[in-house]
Order: structure tokens, then C-alpha cells, then sequence
């Protein structure tokens, strides 16, 4: 007898659909058949079953935060069962102790985490029974039938479970002792909040802040640009002057000469240059470009992607979502025309039928077995489904993906670019962009319905030749300004975080993160965001992501400190990537990890020493205990309307004597960007002035400036 450990419940039962089974309590029972003579037992875990003990259950003085007991570094590390999970913990303890049972099947998700996720069960349990593992990238009959049948030795993936716990403890130790030590020197500075750091999040706050920082230092400056209408042989066109390139002048009365000069001069073709560039299909989707996508087109976080992907592969419709490749093996290129021709007969894609390209089994582009790891690009499964009958969300990750296989199966789009080059009165250069579709190819099946956005180069230029003349009809003088950077958007900071490696100076580190695939992996990069988000680090508010105080904070007391770098990520998935090939000790590298735990209390020691937060209002810190508010209710004063008491009321100050009277008098936390502090209200209610507030920002410009309050209108202004 066999017994099956899957990583979820619902896991469970698309492993064990494909035979006669009856379900128990915690379990399934395969009757017994062609794979399973003696039939198999399937059961699963719920997640992370187990969990690494916390620091008091090592050493009873570790229970209290001090930096006199730092660093936490248990001698061995240990799990225990997680809170709520005993139970199911028990079922699959007494299953594996059975009698009859004489081997095991490791079958959670076919990675580290999944691989984990078992072992770690199975290491409190301490089974001397054979192992084997269930490797599969799709949970269809088919699938699931083939990877049954070919069950790999455990000791073939033995090593990717050293290297995720490897992860997960030295993640361990860095997040303990560096959380304890910046929040408890933190505390010393009059900050009760909580700060957690960790090896992925720290690093990828601090490009957050780094974008933060450069919007709020951008200084905006006018521009003028002079655009002309010209007729050259009753053909119309719009130019825009420049020179050596540049379009932009910087005052006005310049580019009113400009356009004076121009007005009803003539004009003439300089040059007219064209080019032909082809666009290859995309590439199929990993998740990243998944959840880039999504987040692009329907504003999805990376978690809700994630999460809808993950029900579409439970369904058996998609193949493992947590992919890093965009490619696939030519075994699963060879099962594309049938999940094709399932998809031709749904009416939604019944218009890109027939197929361009019949077979993409020899096209590099989306075939290529070197660049498959662990798992192949995610593609639709021969299990189509029609997207109607899924919900909305489903419905719309599910279109997405079939429409990329859908594109790789057609041909190269074509568009010629024009550039003409007009010359006003022999000596004023203006040139016009233009672009004109030759071939649609696959942008039929990606853009035919998405409506996309115009540009300058979008205008269609007439056919003009060198030599031909003419003359201007009108000219133009538009003023802009030069625009900060923008804010990243959540499909952008997935983006970001796999390419953090252009971020190193060392050349090596970089090579060493492009190939580790930057900071975090797949499965991971959208709970390092949840994280942010949660640990109130970030904001995400239509869909650009803003640093907060609190982040800028941590940032800043971290400062050149390696916990804010790639450097150190890129330096440990080196080394982790080697556990996972068999080619570096583990117990070598928690020896390292422990070291540099070690340090970075020392180093945070000798840099709270030269900590000045004078750029961030550290007010809104102050009165918090593990992150929780404890100034809510504070009486600051009282109030000017009708001598009542002002009173903190959470995210704005207002008059205690609103229940009775409907005194409506209240002062707002936030004004441009920055929280007005307790004190500067106090002392706004007391002396009608606050202190000298740095940062508020307008208009991409940024002030430093007192608060008034004005008694006639009960508002506040600015005083400079």
C-alpha cells in the first residue's frame, strides 16, 4: 500500500480524479487499478502544515526584545506543528504509520516550497519507508495518469528541500535579529513602532523609497515646443521644430521668434526616411509577465493573479502557475494542435482560426528544453474550457493566456516608421513622425480588441517625396513641463523586483541576480508585496505605488547598510541555487547566515549613533506599542469654534463636543503629503502657528512652510 501526501486539499482530489476512490476523514482511498494494484491512500497537508518555532521556544530570555540577548541563533532549528492544523497533522501521521504502508509519495507543487512543505511533515514524523516524488506541471487525467507512472527516486529532488530550508531558516534568522535590533534602537529615538526586515522585502522597499525620494527632489521646469501645419503640393502634414534633435526650447520668447519666423515661409521636403520594423509574437507567459499583464490591462494586484491563476490550475484548465520559463519542451509543443483545435470550436476565438503557423514544435521562440527548469511557460491545457463559464476573474487570466498561445501560432507584425524632414525657409528644421501597419500578424489576436493609445507617430503622413515644396499654414507655440519620474505601478514592481540586479555596480552580482531571476522568485514576489502593504510600508492607490512614512523611515535608519541592497540577495541565491544543485554544503551556509546576523546588530549599533530624521516627521511614531495606536482620544487642545476639546481622533483632529452641539470644527493629518503631529497641532491651537513643516508638495514642486489658521473661516494656510 502506498500512501499519497499532497500539498492541499484540493490538490488531493484532482490527484486522485482520475481513479475509483471514496473519500474518509482527512483522506482519500484509491480503490485498486492499473497504477495502483493494491490501490493508495491520499492524503494532504493544509499549506504550511509546520512552522519554525519562534525565538522563546529555544530560550525563555529570547521571549523578551533586548538587544542584550541579540542575536538569536538556535543551535538547531525545529518545527512545530502550526496552530488549527493538529488535526489534519494526526490523519496523515497515522496514515503513514501504518502497517500495510510500505512506501510514501512526496506530491505537493513540483518546487522548492511544495517539496518543503512535505518533508518537513515527514521529519517529525521520522517514517523508515521508501520515498518517492510526483513531478508533474499540470493537473489534468493525462497528467496527472503519466506522472504516476513515472514517479522520480526522492533522492532526485532531495536537495531542492535542503535548499528551501535553507532559505527559510537563514530568511529566519536575518528577519529576527534585524527586526529586533532597528526596532528596539529605534525605540531609544522616541519610535514605539514595530519594524520588520527582511532579506527581499528590505531590499525592494528601499528601490520604492529611492523613486520616492526622486519625485519629491524633481524640481519641474517649462519647456516650449513650436509645431507647424505645412501644404506641400495640397498635401498636409504636421512638423515639430528642432535642432540637432532637440525640440525643446527653454523660454518663451524664443519660441515665439521661432514661430514668428516660420509664419507663411516656404517650406521643402529635406528627407524622407522610412523604415520597416517586424515584431516577433511575445513570448509565452511565466508568472511575472502573467501578472505584469493582468496588472496592465485590468489593474490586478500580483496576489489576485496569482491566486486566479492558481484556482484555473486547480481546474486542470492551466498548467502550473508559479513558473519562472517562458518556454516549453517539444513534448508539450507536440499536444498544442489538440488544445487548439478545442479552442477553435469556442466562440470566442472562433474569428483567429484558421491558425497562421500550423506547428510552432520547431520555432526556438517558445521551444526550447535548456530553458525549461522545474516547469514549462503556462499554457492552457488540452482540458479547454469555454471562458464563459468561468467567473470574471477567471475568465479574464484564462483569456489572457490563450491568447498568447493563440499569437505564438501566428506571424510577425509589420509596420513601416516614416520620418520627414522639412526645411522652412532654408534654414528652420522640423520633422514628422508617422507609422503605417503593413502586416497585422499577431497583434490581431493580442490588440483587436483593446483600443490602444495615440502618439504623435500614430498620425498618417501623406506620400512626399525629397525636393517637394511648399508652405507653412500656420504655426503653434505649445508649453509643457519636464515630468518627474513615475510612480511604479504593482505590475511594474513585479517587473522591477526580477531585474533589481541593473541596480549592483559589481558586473558579477548582476550576472549572479539575472540568473537567480533578481529579488524573490515567482512564488514568492507577490507575498513579498502583500508584506509591504500589510507591515503599512507601502500604499497602493490606483494602482501606483507610494512609500510611506513609516518605509521612508526604515529606509533611512538603514541606510548603506547590505539589508538594503541586492547585494546580499544576489550573493545568498548563489550560494542557494548550489544547495539545491548538490554543489554547496548547507550546514556551510547557515554557518555564514549566523555570522552575518551577528553583524548587522553591530553595524545598526554604530549607525543609530548618527540617525537625524529631520526629513520625516517622526511624531506619528510616537505613543505606538507593536504597531498599534495608543494616542487616539488625546485631548491637544481646545477648540476655537466653541472652546470644546480637539481630540486625536485616528486620521483627523476634531471638536469633542460634535455628539452635543454638531461643532463641526476639525483639522485634517494630512495636508500635501505630510501629517500634521500632535504637537504642531497643539501649538496651532494654542499660538495659531505651527513649526516649520518640510516637504509639502504641490504641483510636483516641494515647500517647506508653517501652518496659520485663519479665525474668520476656521482654515488653515500656509505661511512661508
Amino acid at each position: 500500500m502506498k500512501v499519497i501526501i499532497a500539498e492541499k486539499p484540493d490538490q488531493g482530489r484532482k490527484l486522485a480524479a482520475p481513479y475509483p476512490h471514496s473519500k474518509k476523514e482527512g483522506y482519500l482511498e484509491i480503490k485498486p487499478n492499473d497504477t495502483f494494484p493494491e490501490g493508495a491512500l491520499l492524503t494532504w497537508a493544509v499549506g504550511h502544515l509546520c512552522e519554525l518555532v519562534p525565538p522563546e521556544s529555544y530560550d525563555d530570555k529570547w521571549k523578551k526584545w533586548s538587544l542584550d540577548h541579540l542575536p538569536i541563533v538556535p543551535d538547531r532549528f525545529q518545527h512545530q506543528v502550526s496552530k488549527g492544523k493538529w488535526k489534519q497533522f494526526n490523519i496523515i501521521k497515522q496514515l503513514v504509520q501504518r502497517q500495510d504502508v510500505t512506501e510514501i509519495i512526496i506530491a505537493g507543487d513540483a518546487e522548492r516550497e511544495g517539496e518543503a512543505i512535505i518533508r518537513i511533515i515527514l521529519s517529525k514524523i521520522k517514517p523508515q519507508k521508501r520515498m518517492k516524488r510526483l513531478w508533474i506541471s499540470s493537473l489534468t487525467p493525462r497528467a496527472v495518469k503519466n506522472g504516476f507512472n513515472n514517479l522520480l527516486d526522492e533522492s532526485e529532488t532531495r536537495n531542492i528541500y535542503y535548499e528551501a530550508l535553507s532559505r527559510a531558516c537563514a530568511d529566519w534568522l536575518i528577519g529576527m535579529n534585524a527586526s529586533r535590533a532597528y526596532t528596539l534602537l529605534l525605540q531609544k529615538k522616541g519610535i514605539s513602532d514595530v519594524f520588520s526586515i527582511g532579506r527581499v522585502q528590505t531590499p525592494t522597499l528601499a528601490l520604492i523609497v529611492q523613486r520616492e525620494s526622486e519625485i519629491a527632489n524633481f524640481i519641474s521646469e517649462p519647456f516650449w515646443e513650436v509645431t507647424a501645419d505645412f501644404k506641400i503640393n495640397d498635401k498636409m502634414y504636421t512638423g515639430k521644430w528642432h535642432k540637432e534633435g532637440d525640440s525643446r526650447l527653454k523660454d518663451l520668447e524664443t519660441a515665439e521668434k521661432v514661430s514668428q519666423f516660420c509664419q507663411n515661409k516656404e517650406a521643402a521636403v529635406n528627407e524622407v526616411e522610412k523604415e520597416r520594423k517586424e515584431f516577433l509574437p511575445p513570448f509565452l507567459f511565466n508568472l511575472s509577465s502573467l501578472q505584469a499583464t493582468a496588472n496592465k490591462m485590468y489593474k490586478f494586484s500580483p496576489k489576485k493573479t496569482l491566486d486566479t491563476a492558481q484556482k484555473l490550475y486547480v481546474k486542470g484548465i492551466i498548467s502550473y502557475p508559479r513558473s519562472d520559463s517562458s518556454f516549453v519542451t517539444k513534448e508539450e509543443a507536440s499536444l498544442f494542435p489538440e488544445t487548439l483545435e478545442k479552442i477553435s470550436r469556442l466562440d470566442e476565438y472562433k474569428k483567429f482560426f484558421p491558425l497562421q503557423v500550423s506547428s510552432i514544435e520547431n520555432n526556438k521562440r517558445f521551444v526550447n528544453e535548456k530553458k525549461v527548469s522545474d516547469h514549462y511557460a503556462i499554457i492552457p491545457t488540452e482540458q479547454v474550457a469555454d471562458p464563459s463559464r468561468l467567473s470574471g476573474d477567471e475568465q479574464k487570466i484564462y483569456d489572457i493566456i490563450v491568447r498568447r498561445l493563440i499569437a505564438a501560432h501566428y506571424n510577425k507584425a509589420v509596420f513601416d516608421y516614416t520620418t520627414v524632414h522639412t526645411l522652412v525657409d532654408g534654414r528652420a528644421t522640423f520633422f514628422s513622425k508617422g507609422k503605417a501597419e503593413v502586416e497585422e500578424g499577431w497583434r490581431k489576436v493580442i490588440f483587436g480588441n483593446i483600443k490602444e493609445k495615440e502618439t504623435e507617430e500614430d498620425q498618417i503622413l501623406p506620400p512626399v517625396e525629397d525636393g517637394e515644396k511648399g508652405h507653412v499654414l500656420k504655426t503653434k507655440v505649445k508649453e509643457s513641463k519636464t515630468q518627474p519620474p513615475k510612480r511604479y505601478t504593482e505590475g511594474q514592481l513585479i517587473t522591477l523586483m526580477k531585474t533589481a540586479g541593473k541596480y549592483l555596480d559589481d558586473q558579477e552580482l548582476v550576472k549572479i541576480l539575472k540568473s537567480t531571476e533578481g529579488l524573490g522568485t515567482e512564488a514568492t514576489r507577490a507575498g513579498i508585496i502583500g508584506t509591504l502593504k500589510t507591515r503599512k510600508y507601502i500604499e497602493v492607490k490606483k494602482n501606483q505605488v507610494y512609500a510611506t512614512d513609516k518605509g521612508k523611515l526604515l529606509i533611512e535608519a538603514i541606510g548603506e547598510n547590505i539589508l538594503a541592497s541586492p547585494e546580499m540577495t544576489a550573493k545568498w541565491e548563489q550560494r542557494l541555487h548550489e544547495i539545491g544543485e548538490g554543489e554547496a554544503s548547507s550546514k556551510a551556509f547557515m554557518e555564514q547566515a549566523k555570522k552575518l546576523s551577528a553583524k548587522i546588530i553591530v553595524d545598526a549599533v554604530d549607525q543609530s549613533n548618527g540617525w537625524n530624521f529631520q526629513d520625516i516627521d517622526t511624531e506619528q511614531f510616537k505613543g505606538k506599542s507593536r504597531g498599534k495606536r495608543r494616542s487616539t482620544g488625546t485631548v491637544v487642545g481646545k477648540c476655537i469654534k466653541c472652546s470644546g476639546n480637539i481630540i486625536d481622533k485616528g486620521n483627523f483632529f476634531g471638536c469633542s463636543n460634535y455628539a452635543s452641539t454638531k461643532c463641526d470644527f476639525t483639522i485634517s493629518k494630512k495636508v500635501l503629503g505630510k501629517t500634521v503631529s500632535q504637537a504642531n497641532v497643539k501649538k496651532l491651537l494654542k499660538d495659531g502657528k505651527t513649526n516649520i513643516i518640510k516637504g509639502f508638495k504641490k504641483e510636483n514642486k516641494t515647500f517647506d512652510a508653517s501652518l496659520e489658521l485663519d479665525k474668520s473661516t476656521y482654515r488653515l494656510k500656509f505661511h512661508y
